[in-house]
């Protein structure tokens, strides 16, 4: 393999959505260089944790800014509808109840269990005492990370909050899939080309097509027609990203841009609404020289 990232399909591999010439930029992790952005572009970049070297990963902090992921609900069993609750609180204790929509929710919960199988992404409804509510069914037993991903009124840029929960019932561990360069989704082939390289913003790009035939009529989902989110095995830093704004084509090809400064195995999951279905899918990436003979 090479030395510098898992070759797919001779193009790049990497993370953001972009439909014709717009994009956004999402950071996962630690110091990197940057390529240069178009203007109008700047304000994702910093909403998804800006390009601050010294900044911690998303989604690996309970607390962050003055604010902490307080999860309510306890006895989760596997199989088992939950109201999923939790709020966010300040350094006082009291719940944040004024928040500004990103991507048409005030509010992103994604859900992963820590062997990267189980992955959600859901938008709960908030009560007036700022507590978050989603109906939830965890499939299989197992810790579990769950990621909030908002910003509060006010705020300059977007926080991503991370917690673990416990799940009980029979545990049985799920190997990550091998890296591969097509998702089946039923109906849906996704086919994934590009190269994700470490320490710099690299380019993916993931085509949909429908038994064969390339779907060119992808509906818009929270204001895009793709959303990205990665996770890195072991600690699950956190990376959500999404296209920019401006003329977009709805598929059959939707690109991503991201810096991922780090070697190692990530799992990624794309949303996308065709037939008016929400369907995800996956992909196992290994960027640098990690794991590589």
């Amino acid at each position: 393999m090479s030395s510098v990232g898992l070759k797919l399909g001779g193009l790049a591999v990497a993370v953001v959505a972009v439909f014709g010439g717009a994009y956004a930029v999402g950071q996962l992790v630690g110091p990197v260089s940057r390529s240069p952005e178009p203007a109008g572009h700047q304000d994702m970049a910093e909403a998804h944790g800006g390009h601050d070297e010294a900044a911690v990963p998303k989604g690996l902090q309970v607390s962050q800014d003055g604010m902490t992921l307080e999860v309510l609900s306890t006895g989760l069993v596997a199989g088992q509808p939950a109201d999923f609750a939790f709020r966010i609180v300040d350094t006082d204790g009291h719940a944040v109840t004024r928040y500004t929509e990103t991507h048409d929710k005030l509010m992103h919960l994604v859900v992963a269990r820590r062997d990267l199988s189980g992955f959600q992404h859901v938008h709960p409804a908030m009560t007036a005492d700022g507590t978050w509510h989603v109906p939830l069914t965890f499939a299989n037993a197992g810790d579990h990370r769950v990621f909030a991903d908002y910003r509060r009124a006010g705020a300059a840029e977007g926080v991503t909050l991370g917690a673990d929960v416990a799940v009980s019932g029979n545990y049985t561990p799920a190997p990550l899939p091998p890296p591969a360069l097509t998702s089946a989704v039923g109906e849906y082939r996704v086919t994934l080309s590009g190269e994700l390289t470490p320490g710099t913003t690299s380019k993916l790009t993931l085509t949909v097509d429908r038994n064969s035939v390339p779907v060119t009529d992808l509906q818009p989902y929270l204001a895009a027609y793709g959303h990205l989110v990665a996770l890195r095995q072991g600690d699950l830093a956190y990376l959500h990203v999404h296209p920019g704004e401006g003329e977009t084509r709805a598929g059959p090809s939707i690109v991503f841009y991201a810096e991922v400064p780090s070697a190692g195995t990530y799992r990624l999951y794309l949303d996308f609404k065709h037939g008016d279905v929400v369907r995800t899918a996956e992909f196992t990436v290994v960027a640098g020289e990690h794991g590589h003979e």
